[in-house]
């Protein structure tokens, strides 16, 4: 009776405990759940506030709200929930087919401002041909003397200098004084002629070359119609199809050189917009027919689309005026002014656009080549490991230092130990490049770090060799990762402040800049100037539209580098 009653005690102590356990993580999934709609709600009111000052939709008609929620809002909700209520996947292949032309748009944009201030389409034809040249040569050497890889590896460095740079005149004076009196000896020039001339630059002294968009349609729609048709080829096992695909690539690029200049605008701006933005959804929409499923998802953007045609007709016909927007044409595509109604963030948004550039060329391959260094090639016992293991707490602790600290030590470097001038987008890309080094790093241990033991064994099975298993196996894999933590560094970058306020980032650019050396502002710089302006229009409506400027650039990045992840995990796991 005493063992059925102690057993019976027990019992009820477990049941009360497991209540109990229960009870707490209901309790813990609701706090969590509490906590992230609470940020996402604060973070609503924050961009709801923000977008109310730069588009200000009470400034419009009444009845240009009321066409605007009755030709746009309402057919783009029914559509939306009748593809949600019937079919889920058209629901995500629906804002995948509105998302993408825009984000193609920005990136082609983006590729429109370097031609149109960093670099000329004729210095991008000799630039292209000087590379292509270079390949070739580093091609027949491995075809020729595969087994010398050390010379191999100098052709790899050699070529490619001796194609865009030559050997270049060298000009040393020496100076020869008197050990106590300081006074001048002699003096011996040692100026050496340019021994050899670049490949670009006899092409640049050609004294014919191709029109500018003769030189787009070769090196830069071309190449782009060529991989698409290669995908398709590929993807769909038919010549035919990959040749055609080809061609309609082409052939839109190609039609620009006759109707752009009709419809009032450059064969660059043609050529860049229709390869891109074209190539992107012609490629996303061949990918969603094969497929068969959420195929209705396709016309959301027609229905959107049309919905605005709508809008802009009637509104016309019937005399309404929409809102008086500070985020209008005009304000992305004019320079500061002391006028709030013509001040705009295109030189800013330009010198950004170069920081990014610098910054991915320079911290992209050494954060990467860190990474595989201290992933796969770093020693794991002795003396040795005991360094790499110290080199891997530093960097961990590098990653959370405040920026400020970055901008000085870019200040220090850059600036007074190696003496290149203030504010420029080089410096700038390099500071900013060195803030988010560590996190590039990290991100690409962790990617690198994923990748299961057993591919790399199956390849040494096979007889590869370390660096072929790298290449050819772990970077494939873990490079869906490593794309995803540099993007969300690199959104991380567009926005730092406190660097380009330390190595002298202007205020106020008026001009843009036209190279990487020349001094540059930067959206969130010029953002932060606008905060300290007396005028009320400067630091609400102004302000405003160059914050939303600024997270549709951001949050577009963040956007690509998930869509990215998902579809390589998708793609991972069959």
């Amino acid at each position: 009776m005493a063992g059925r009653t102690d057993r019976s005690t027990a019992d009820d102590w477990f049941d009360t405990g497991e209540e109990i356990g229960r009870t707490r993580g209901i309790l813990f999934k609701w706090f969590c759940l509490g906590a992230t709609m609470l940020a996402l709600g604060l973070m609503l009111v924050f961009l709801l506030y923000v977008a109310n000052d730069a588009f200000q939709p009470l400034t419009a008609d009444p009845m240009w709200l009321g066409l605007f929620g009755l030709v746009v809002i309402a057919p783009a909700f029914v559509f939306a929930a009748y593809v949600y209520r019937n079919e889920s996947q058209a629901g995500r292949v629906a804002y995948t087919a509105l998302g993408l032309p825009l984000v193609a748009t920005l990136a082609a944009g983006g590729i429109w401002i370097v031609f149109a201030h960093i670099v000329t389409p004729h210095e991008w034809f000799a630039l292209f041909l000087s590379l292509l040249a270079a390949a070739a040569v580093i091609e027949g050497h491995t075809r020729v003397r595969p087994d010398v890889v050390l010379e191999r590896l100098g052709v790899v460095v050699l070529v490619p200098l001796l194609a865009l740079v030559g050997i270049p005149a060298i000009s040393i004076d020496v100076l020869v004084r008197t050990p106590l009196l300081g006074q001048e000896l002699f003096r011996v020039d040692l100026s050496t002629p340019e021994l050899l001339p670049s490949v670009r630059a006899v092409i640049l002294s050609l004294p014919v070359l191709p029109a500018p968009g003769l030189v787009l349609l070769g090196t830069v729609a071309v190449p782009i119609a060529a991989a698409i048709g290669w995908h398709i080829r590929r993807v769909r096992e038919s010549e035919r199809d990959g040749a055609v695909a080809f061609g309609a690539t082409a052939a839109l690029a190609g039609v620009g050189l006759a109707t752009a200049p009709a419809v009032g605008i450059t064969t660059t701006t043609w050529i860049l917009f229709a390869t891109i933005v074209g190539g992107a959804c012609g490629l996303y929409t061949e990918h969603v027919l094969r497929r068969r499923e959420g195929t209705i998802g396709l016309a959301f953007p027609i229905v959107v689309a049309v919905g605005f045609a709508l809008l802009w007709a009637l509104a016309g016909t019937l005399g309404v005026a929409g809102p008086d927007s500070w985020l209008n044409w005009s304000f992305l595509t004019s320079p500061h002014n002391t006028t709030a109604t013509e001040a705009g963030i295109y030189p800013a948004l330009v010198g950004s656009i170069l920081i990014l550039v610098v910054i991915v060329i320079s911290a992209f391959p050494i954060g990467v080549g860190a990474a595989i260094y201290l992933e796969e090639y770093a020693p794991t016992q002795g003396r040795m490991s005991q360094i790499v293991e110290l080199i891997e707490v530093n960097i961990a602790n590098l990653a959370g230092v405040p920026s400020v600290v970055y901008g000085v030590l870019g200040l220090a470097v850059f600036i007074r130990v190696i003496g290149m001038e203030n504010g420029t987008a080089l410096v700038g890309g390099l500071t900013i490049g060195l803030l988010i080094l560590p996190i590039v790093i990290i991100s690409a241990q962790e990617a690198i770090r994923s990748v299961p033991d057993s591919r790399r064994n199956a390849a040494y099975g096979m007889g590869a060799t370390k660096w072929q298993t790298v290449r050819g196996v772990v970077l494939p894999e873990a490079i869906p990762g490593i794309l995803t933590g540099t993007i969300l560094a690199l959104g991380r970058a567009i926005g730092e402040t406190a660097p380009l306020l330390m190595i002298g980032v202007p205020a106020v650019v008026r001009t843009s800049p036209n190279s990487f050396t020349s001094r540059t502002g930067a959206m969130s710089r010029q953002i932060y100037t606008w905060s300290t302006q007396i005028g009320v229009d400067f630091r609400y409506g102004v302000l405003a539209a160059g914050v939303i400027t600024l997270l549709v650039v951001l949050l577009t990045m963040n956007a690509t580098a998930i869509v990215l992840r998902n579809r390589y995990q998708r793609t991972q796991n069959g």
